[in-house]
């Protein structure tokens, strides 16, 4: 089975997403969208970007100049 995002409305009317791994592990959260489209909208974007994004390392700690 593979992950999925889950669409989910907020108190306040809001809508956000997550994306969960194939074992229910979350793996990362949206901020919140006013509309629903919104929401659906930015699940395409992940999806796109995701898939030919590259890694960058900013893990490194910084020499003192």
């Amino acid at each position: 089975m593979a992950g999925q995002f889950q669409i989910l409305k907020d108190n306040n009317g809001s809508y956000r997403f997550r994306l969960t791994a194939a074992d229910g592990t979350l793996v990362a959260e949206s901020p919140q969208f006013k509309h629903l489209s919104a929401a659906v909208e930015g699940i395409n974007a992940v999806r796109e970007n995701a898939a030919t994004g590259i890694i960058v390392d900013q893990s490194k700690s910084k020499r003192a100049a």
